[in-house]
């Protein structure tokens, strides 16, 4: 049994998910009292279990989301619930961001620019891949923005690996070991992944770099409390709504309501889930939500668009070997103009080389929906030795009318709903068009018997609570805290005001690094 709320800390974090948990344990390290909040149920290193019916239990299970729009964000499968939030199941591919991205605006006329720049950021990139640990060659990507060498050494290329790696050789283009946070070594008293494939599942032996193996046990120790099935309703301000002083919450086992006051809030929920909370905690002082004062909260939600190639091919691949991110990497294509004459902006990499298993989440037989039927098991047969796949991870231009609303529609505490209308831009449906035309290509070079592609599926959720300068145009400052009320801060890819072509979590962390040193200031 958890140990009971406590009525007052010097700081409350809302989510125990990556950046949740990383903030936690620097602020409890330097002394301040701080307590966790989690709405989802307690997952342990030791329950965890390799089994994609398992994997299912990692995703979203709160309130439900509306989702409107042509492009939904896949908000049930890309948000976590429970210990380590989205984390505990994310796919670990850690490459940086690049300069472009943080100036859009200034170089190309298009999305948003950021507050800070690559060059502020790096060295919290440097810092937090020596503390998580990544595996890689940082020589070898050739497309890599500055930073430190990675920890351990690349991870392991496997024949499904080899095999696409030959179409990229023959169009003359580069591949280099994927940027993963997992273990090639023993690294931090963590073991060496065995290459089983089972990240999405949350990594029972504990190679994944994820909160329950990272941060979560050093804020523990520095006597940070984590308290499980509490869902935050409520932040509260001062009487003139100059700044927050704690939260009101509803726990899920009793139904008890509490109020948990706090000299520092952090927002660490998830891009849907902060502006949400946000919204809901509007007063006489702020009657659109905290840090809502220029219609700005809750808008330009992104998600990043999946680029799906599949193949077969004569020789044997292993496909079930590996990591679920994959095991190369390649960014030929992520120079924002480099598909202009296709009408595309904007930045894709591939994740080459997915471990993949028969069925259920991402597996094997779910690439093929057209097949039923007496159709099925010779397919089954085949793939199981010899196929392939590669993902794009598609840049999604920020969009003004992309945004989270609240409902009259109510969750079993009474709290209204959310919902995310979300639509891409016309030249980031152009790009995933030419990714994927581009990833036929590559197959087709490598040789594949046959190639195929899947839909176009959401990836990332970003955006919502965007940082930037000017409280017109932005939620947050440069720190994640939110304009006009102080000690209130928002943490997490909900930030960024553009999603780059790379996954997202190495960046939040990064900037959740950075935000730490201002907030214990």
């Amino acid at each position: 049994m958890s140990a009971p709320i406590p009525r007052r800390v010097d700081a409350v974090i809302v989510g125990s998910g990556a950046t949740g948990s990383l903030i936690s344990a620097r602020l409890a390290e330097r002394g301040m009292t701080v307590a966790i909040l989690e709405a989802g149920p307690e997952h342990r290193a030791g329950d965890l279990v390799s089994a994609t019916l398992w994997a299912r239990r990692l995703k979203w299970s709160g309130a439900r989301v509306i989702e409107t729009g042509a492009q939904p964000i896949g908000h049930g499968f890309n948000a976590g619930f429970g210990t380590g939030g989205g984390a505990t199941h994310h796919y670990a591919v850690w490459p940086r961001m690049h300069a472009d991205d943080f100036r859009m605006r200034t170089r190309f006329g298009r999305g948003l620019d950021w507050p800070i720049s690559y060059d502020e950021l790096r060295p919290y990139y440097d810092a937090v891949q020596l503390e998580a640990g990544i595996s890689g060659d940082a020589n070898l990507e050739s497309w890599r923005p500055p930073g430190a060498a990675y920890p351990m050494g690349p991870v392991p290329v496997f024949a499904q690996g080899k095999l696409i790696a030959r179409g990229f050789e023959k169009l003359g283009r580069k591949t280099a070991p994927l940027p993963l946070a997992v273990t090639s070594s023993p690294y931090n008293g963590r073991p060496a992944c065995i290459w089983d494939g089972w990240c999405d599942a949350g990594c029972p032996i504990g190679a994944l770099a994820n909160p329950l193996t990272v941060h979560l046990p050093k804020a523990i120790a520095a006597g940070a409390t984590l308290h499980h099935t509490t869902r935050v309703t409520r932040v509260l301000t001062s009487e003139d709504g100059a700044r927050a002083i704690g939260v009101e919450y509803a726990q899920e086992s009793s139904g008890a309501r509490g109020r948990l006051e706090a000299d520092l809030v952090v927002l660490a929920a998830f891009s849907v889930e902060n502006p949400r909370l946000l919204l809901a905690s509007a007063t006489a002082k702020h009657p659109h939500g905290l840090g809502n004062t220029h219609d700005v909260l809750g808008r330009y939600i992104m998600s990043h668009s999946a680029g799906l190639v599949y193949g077969l091919f004569e020789d044997r691949t292993e496909p079930y070997m590996g990591a679920f991110g994959g095991q190369l990497v390649n960014q030929d294509s992520y120079p924002k103009e480099t598909h202009a004459k296709r009408g595309a902006f904007g930045s894709f990499q591939w994740m080459i080389a997915q471990a993949v298993k028969p069925n259920d989440l991402l597996g094997i037989s779910t690439t093929r929906p057209d097949l039923y039927g007496d159709a099925v098991a010779p397919f089954m047969k085949r793939a199981a030795q010899h196929f392939a796949g590669m993902t794009a991870v598609v840049e999604d231009l920020p969009v003004v009318d992309n945004r989270v609303t609240l409902t009259n529609e109510r969750d079993a505490f009474g709290e209204p709903i959310a919902s995310v209308a979300h639509d891409a831009a016309p030249e980031s449906t152009k790009l995933w068009e030419a990714a994927v035309a581009e990833g036929k290509e590559v197959f087709a070079a490598a040789g594949a018997q046959e190639v195929w592609a899947g839909g176009r599926g959401p990836m990332h959720i970003m955006g919502g609570t965007l940082m930037g300068l000017d409280p017109r145009t932005s939620v947050t400052d440069s720190y994640g805290r939110v304009h006009g009320v102080g000690d209130l801060y928002v943490a997490g890819p909900g930030l960024f005001p553009t999603s780059g072509g790379v996954n997202p979590t190495f960046t939040a962390l990064a900037l959740a690094q950075l935000a730490t040193e201002h907030m214990a200031g």
